[in-house]
């Protein structure tokens, strides 16, 4: 079927041709010249396809076309950039031979203009921004353009030479496109071309593919192709007359789709190790910081995504050309390892990496890569500058000793042109400065302080042998050797520097260590001076530095720390304690010097325990040494999580959110509640706030609050871990745990706030964090707690953590009451306190603003303690009246059930604050000296009377259920009924006047009761209907008639109900109240309490 598809194409291609072939007719006068018609098939133009090709070259052939060809072309050319698919392509192909015939010149070098190369730009951080829309955008142009140009070819409108068809112009257009092409970004143009077109331009046939497949072991698509076995119809062309294109072209056609596959088969194993380093560096970064940070995390989408697209050319292109796809290395092939890795079963056996790790040179990566991966200077400067002759070998006359500078003039005589090079620092200076050699090694060197990583030291080694000379190298000497003492942080960048240029300019190197070991003795000689200790830890660095470039001879590095040994003084201790630092692992990991450095490790272990020194010199020599030589240790193992708690965690660590609170919430419910597993699970995670974003934590109460309805136990068994968490952190007082113990009372505050635990749990847990761990729950100034320091502001932060969460709760009633209490107490804890930090100040005030704008600070402790004192006696005075009223009432019957008037009981004004009673019972219980101003008050006798408080709790509940059934029984009042009789009976005009009435009825004390007095008559509404309108009439009814007698009796049945609601409703209250202060009483009554009398 392929192949009769392929053979109707060639036969419509050599009728078109021929059609060419044939002259086209004379100029006519009787075409049509009409602007009018001109511009209907400029319109076509621009849309044409194959519904009206036919009426666009009947439109052709009927026009002059000759003033209209240019605008003609435009609207050629914009619909050849639409079209998609073969059929638009051979309309378009129809309509550009129709043209053609008549004007040779006039569209070709428009469609030719389509597929000039891209202009090649840096590539900024702009440019990449639109460099991919730009890219996209022209390739597909370019895709139309070059199929119309490849049709065109083989029908000879394009021609390489009479009589030949245009297969070498597409070829050389076509690799036009894919040079200079790093980034494959016209990867897609030739996997459309070879789709389209492999049979004409590259021989391609199906018989080819298994030719293609059995040769790939053994050459190249090229013989397979011309050991191709003669099979299917299309294959029986012999003659090389009825091929369309020529079959040297289709042979060199093939050899570059060959090459350029090898280079994008080169290009995708690059971008695979390039991958897989950043994957190993990604995995490094987690390690050490436990996350991988954005830009990090962008960087390495981007470049999977740059990956995968090469992938899928390459595969594509392996298909159509019958190619095998290039080798890409696996994990397994590894034969370098970082020694960190996990126990997942990823990046190979954990103990080699580990035990790798532990006895190789280096300690990251990063530092193997900067020591030794050493740029080829040969890869970047002519043979000619770095001295080799044409093997490749140093000249030995290319010593340059009497040789002076080289001018510009010396280079051109040279023939040497040097490569096209990326900008670099000294580009700048050698723009202003002279273009002479020796003013651009000025600028050269005068930037070289400012080279701090690896690609600017790599530059200026790459333009410092652009200017080689022996002269250059002796200034280069001369100020690599004088490094200001303060800048011991270019050391390792200067080091880099020699070892780049050493392999062709040994001098160098030489000539640094002889200067620096000629400064090391005359260091030795002046080593009691201090002012030369900056010059000493430069000169020990450096040694150190080019010892791991391998630029210091072994012997000449062990001589130096023999040296160190045999006069171990102060000064020769810390520079031993340096050189160990700097290049120790180097030394005690490398086969030459293992041995050696073993004994003199042994040597200053003995002269160490042997010399008394100060206990500075000991913790250089031990730091040294284990920095150097660090004790085995075993891989860290990772933890084995469990499929579902790797989901948890994921929802509640990385899903939860305010957008998708309910989705989580769904997940929640749909696990498995029944498995404990699994409920332990989600435990674990609920009861650790500290473990998800600080901003998060509202929305885990949320989720404890949703979760409530349907699992209460579990929402119970969260409360209750949560308040033994905020006790635990104040038994311990850890200060690791400072963050958990923030997020623990946050999470505190929040359940509050979603109506998981009550206030008295908060103000119980606030009077802890101000009373716990002192003497008698009572804080002074400049007393010690253990666990409260007078240095330790801790518990004033986690105060005004909770109150920022649940402080705007409570402001009013006694609520309001209660916090004003604390405030006040916890002034007078604050000046128990050393001064506070300006930041814990200002966190005071910011809270203490919020909730109370008006109040007034104390300014001392005395003006506190008496603030405080003034609140426990009112506290302890509103007890003692509470405790009389109950004597008077019976037994355990409510006091308030008894009022006449319905009032409500203030309440709110007797409740008081369970946290100060408790703290004021503890306080006063305490054994002390008696004042005279203290008397004992024994409250009540320890016995029982009433009922327990177990039946006070079950008859509590029951009537507050029975006043609930009450009210849902009654929820349609009269007033209800009548407004909805009025809403649904009474016109519009009508409601409104009798809604007057009301209001004026309300003003005067009941109606009907005013007009007994008066007349004694009540007036009713009567509705009729007359038509389809509704007409009213008053009556007047007699006050002693039996409607009137019922309408009142009811309305006074229904206030006098309202009244027992309400009273019942207050009594409740009433009793609520009564039954806290019984609470509160309850744990003073084994013990006195001390009461203070004024006077």
């Amino acid at each position: 079927m392929k192949a009769t598809e392929e053979e109707v194409r060639r036969s419509r291609r050599l009728e078109l041709r021929q059609l060419l072939e044939t002259p086209a007719a004379a100029p006519s006068k009787g075409y049509d010249s009409s602007m009018k018609r001109h511009t209907a098939l400029k319109t076509r133009l621009r849309t044409f396809g194959p519904d009206n090709v036919e009426a666009v070259l009947k439109e052709i052939n009927g026009l002059s076309l000759e003033k209209y060809i240019t605008e003609l072309t435009d609207g050629y050319i914009e619909g050849l950039q639409k079209c998609k698919n073969e059929k638009d392509i051979w309309s378009a192909l129809q309509i550009m031979c129709a043209i053609h015939r008549r004007f040779p010149d006039a569209l070709l070098p428009a469609i030719q203009e389509l597929l000039v190369p891209p202009p090649r730009t840096k590539d900024t951080a702009a440019n990449a921004q639109t460099r991919e829309k730009d890219d996209n955008e022209r390739v597909t142009r370019q895709k139309a353009a070059l199929r119309l140009c490849a049709e065109l070819a083989m029908v000879r409108v394009i021609q390489d030479g009479p009589g030949r068809s245009g297969g070498e112009w597409v070829m050389k257009t076509l690799k036009g496109l894919l040079s200079n092409d790093p980034t494959l970004t016209s990867l897609p143009i030739l996997v459309m071309f070879i789709k389209v077109f492999g049979r004409p331009y590259l021989g391609l046939t199906p018989a080819a593919a298994k030719a293609g497949r059995t040769a790939a072991e053994a050459g190249t698509l090229s013989d397979a192709v011309s050991r191709e076995p003669v099979d299917g119809r299309l294959a029986q062309i012999t003659d090389e007359g009825e091929e369309l294109v020529e079959k040297d072209i289709r042979e060199r056609f093939r050899r570059m789709c060959e090459g350029y596959f090898e280079k994008v088969g080169q290009k995708l194993v690059i971008e695979h190790n390039r991958l897989r380093e950043q994957d190993r560096r990604n995995h490094e970064a987690y390690i050490r910081s436990g996350e991988i940070f954005e830009d990090r995390q962008k960087a390495y989408e981007k470049m999977t995504q740059a990956y995968e697209k090469i992938l899928t050319g390459c595969q594509t292109l392996s298909e159509l050309l019958y190619l095998p796809m290039p080798d890409l290395p696996t994990e397994d092939a590894r034969t370098e390892s970082i020694g960190l890795s996990t126990s997942n079963g990823q990046g190979g056996n954990a103990d080699d990496d580990g035990v790798q790790y532990a006895t190789s040179k280096w300690e990251a990566e990063e530092e193997r890569k900067f020591y030794e991966d050493i740029q080829d200077l040969k890869d970047f400067v002519p043979k000619s500058f770095l001295g080799l002759n044409d093997k490749g070998e140093l000249e030995a006359s290319v010593d340059a000793k009497d040789e002076p500078e080289p001018t510009v003039v010396d280079e051109t005589a040279r023939g040497a042109t040097p490569p096209p090079r990326t900008p670099s620092p000294t580009d700048a200076a050698a723009l202003v400065a002279p273009q002479g050699p020796s003013q651009m090694l000025t600028a050269l060197l005068a930037n070289l302080s400012d080279a701090t990583n690896r690609t600017l030291i790599d530059q200026i080694a790459v333009d410092f042998a652009m200017l080689n000379s022996k002269a250059a190298r002796k200034r280069l000497i001369k100020f690599l050797t004088g490094v200001p003492k303060s800048r011991t942080d270019l050391l390792p960048h200067y080091g880099r520097l020699v070892a780049t240029l050493n392999p062709y300019m040994p001098d160098v190197g030489k000539e640094l260590v002889a200067n620096l070991e000629e400064e090391f003795r005359y260091l030795q000689r002046k080593k009691n001076i201090v002012e030369l200790n900056e010059t000493r830890i430069r000169n020990t660095t450096y040694f150190a530095v080019l010892t791991k470039f391998k630029i210091v001879p072994a012997h000449v590095i062990l001589h130096i720390f023999k040296v160190f040994l045999d006069d171990f003084s102060t000064s020769n201790i810390e520079c031993a304690a340096m050189l160990l630092e700097g290049c120790g692992r180097f030394l005690l990991r490398s086969d030459d010097t293992k041995e050696r450095m073993t004994q003199m490790f042994e040597a200053m272990k003995r002269k160490q325990g042997m010399q008394h020194m100060d206990t500075r010199y000991q913790v250089l020599l031990e730091n040294a040494f284990y920095q150097c030589n660090p004790p085995e240790r075993s891989p860290r193992e990772e933890k084995q999580r469990s499929p579902m708690e790797m989901f948890l965690r994921h929802v509640m660590f990385d899903m939860l959110s305010r957008r998708t609170i309910d989705k989580v919430l769904r997940l929640m419910r749909r696990l498995p509640w029944d498995d404990p597993e699994v409920l332990r699970l989600v435990r674990a995670i609920f009861v650790k706030p500290w473990k998800i974003k600080y901003g998060n934590i509202s929305l885990m109460a949320m989720l404890v609050y949703d979760l409530q309805r349907y699992y209460p136990a579990f929402t119970v068994d969260i409360v209750d871990q949560v308040l033994e968490d905020v006790r635990f952190g104040m038994e311990q007082n850890l200060y690791k745990r400072n963050q958990r113990r923030v997020a623990t009372i946050k999470y505190f505050g929040e359940l509050y706030i979603y109506r998981l635990i009550s206030s008295n749990l908060i103000f119980d847990t606030m009077w802890s964090l101000v009373t716990f761990g002192h003497p008698e729950g009572r804080p002074l100034p400049g007393q010690f707690c253990p666990l409260d320091m007078p240095d330790d502001f801790f518990r004033i932060r986690l105060i005004c953590s909770l109150l920022d969460t649940v402080g705007m709760c409570f402001d009013r009633g006694t609520h309001k009451r209660k916090l004003d209490n604390f405030i006040t107490f916890f002034q007078m804890y604050m000046f128990c306190k050393n001064k506070l930090p300006m930041d814990v100040e200002f966190m005071v005030i910011d809270t203490l603003e919020a909730l109370r704008p008006k109040l007034v600070l104390f300014k001392s402790f005395e003006e506190a303690a008496s603030a405080v004192d003034e609140m426990f006696n009112g506290v302890l005075g509103n007890a003692v009246q509470v405790e009389d009223v109950d004597g008077d009432s019976d037994g355990g019957e409510d006091a308030g059930s008894g009022r006449d008037d319905g009032s409500e009981p203030d309440g709110e004004e007797d409740e008081e604050d369970d946290g100060i009673e408790d703290y004021q019972s503890k306080h006063d219980s305490a054994p002390g000296s008696p004042e005279a101003d203290e008397r004992i008050v024994q409250l009540h006798p320890l016995q029982e009377e009433g009922p327990s408080q177990e039946q006070d709790d079950d008859f509590a509940k029951e009537l507050a259920k029975l006043i609930s059934d009450t009210t849902e029984a009654r929820k349609v009042d009269r007033k209800t009924a009548m407004a909805m009789w009025d809403s649904n009976v009474l016109p519009t005009g009508v409601r409104r006047k009798r809604n007057a009435g009301e209001e004026h009825d309300e003003d005067d004390e009941g109606h009907d009761e005013g007009n007994e007095g008066g007349q004694d008559v009540m007036k009713f509404t009567l509705l009729s209907r007359k038509g389809n309108k509704q007409q009213m009439k008053q009556l007047p009814i007699p006050a002693q008639s039996l409607l009137a007698v019922n309408v009142r009796s009811a309305q006074a049945q229904d206030k006098e109900e309202q009244q027992h609601l309400k009273k019942l409703v207050l009594d409740y209250e009433h009793r609520e109240e009564i039954e806290e202060l019984k609470a509160m009483e309850a744990t003073a009554r084994q013990k006195p309490i001390r009461i203070r009398l004024a006077g």
